[in-house]
């Protein structure tokens, strides 16, 4: 899927005089039948940090990225996810929205990824951080898995302090039915040993996969940001998907 100057214009022109395009791509969208993939993986591009790059470029190697079968979909905040669907890029694809890209709540909420037929939200989620945060993150797993979405909660944490953010997460809301955690790779294996909640590891290891935390019963997939989509989009991410497979 390329994104073609007239595409670039044709998105442009709808941004600016369709806003209605935007409810209609999330209503229109196919959701594919299952979270996981048919080897009980889960394989995400993440678009929630595009600090780095135009939006153009972003877009590109977002399209480049998903069009690869071995990616099961997106994680980004609503403006990103709004581009890919109105470029017609998410269909039969996970998405889950991102709740608080910076900490505080400033993104997706529960009530409207319910509404806009997403498959789960992710929240950022630091020891350090304020009370208000931590109270926002577990009311959100309790409303999310009231529909039986899930609730992803990243922990940006050093090795050493690893374990008990996973303790302190696993532990949120009414329920950890529907919760799954995102931790840093390469975790560490008593991070890993702390919870039965299926998890997800950022980026791919360099590391022969052999060796790395993939093998963990707990790690169900990865999560690629967009960073690691520089230079041959289609190599990096297929290379990232022969990672996941070697260790499942």
């Amino acid at each position: 899927m390329i994104l073609t100057d007239e595409r670039w214009r044709e998105l442009l022109h709808t941004r600016a005089t369709n806003p209605g395009a935007v409810r209609q791509a999330y209503a229109t969208r196919k959701r594919r039948s299952k979270l996981l993939s048919d080897n009980g993986t889960l394989f995400l591009v993440a678009a929630d940090h595009e600090d780095l790059l135009d939006r153009r470029t972003l877009l590109e190697r977002l399209l480049v990225a998903v069009e690869n079968p071995a990616v099961d979909g997106v994680l980004g905040t609503p403006d990103i996810v709004e581009e890919l669907l109105l470029l017609g890029a998410l269909h039969d694809k996970v998405v889950f929205g991102s709740m608080n890209p910076d900490d505080r709540f400033t993104g997706y909420d529960a009530r409207t990824l319910i509404d806009c037929g997403l498959d789960g939200g992710t929240m950022l989620l630091r020891l350090a951080g304020t009370a208000q945060t931590r109270q926002a993150c577990a009311d959100a797993v309790t409303e999310l898995a009231a529909y039986g979405l899930v609730a992803m909660i990243e922990l940006p944490e050093d090795p050493a302090s690893l374990a008990r953010a996973v303790t302190i997460a696993s532990g949120l809301g009414t329920t950890s039915a529907h919760t799954w955690l995102k931790l840093p790779s390469p975790g560490s294996a008593a991070a890993l040993g702390a919870t039965t909640l299926p998890v997800v590891l950022g980026d791919p290891p360099a590391a022969d996969p052999q060796s790395s935390m993939l093998w963990h019963g707990v790690v169900r997939g990865l999560v690629m940001s967009h960073t690691r989509l520089g230079g041959n989009v289609g190599s990096a991410v297929e290379a990232a998907a022969k990672v996941l497979e070697a260790a499942k």
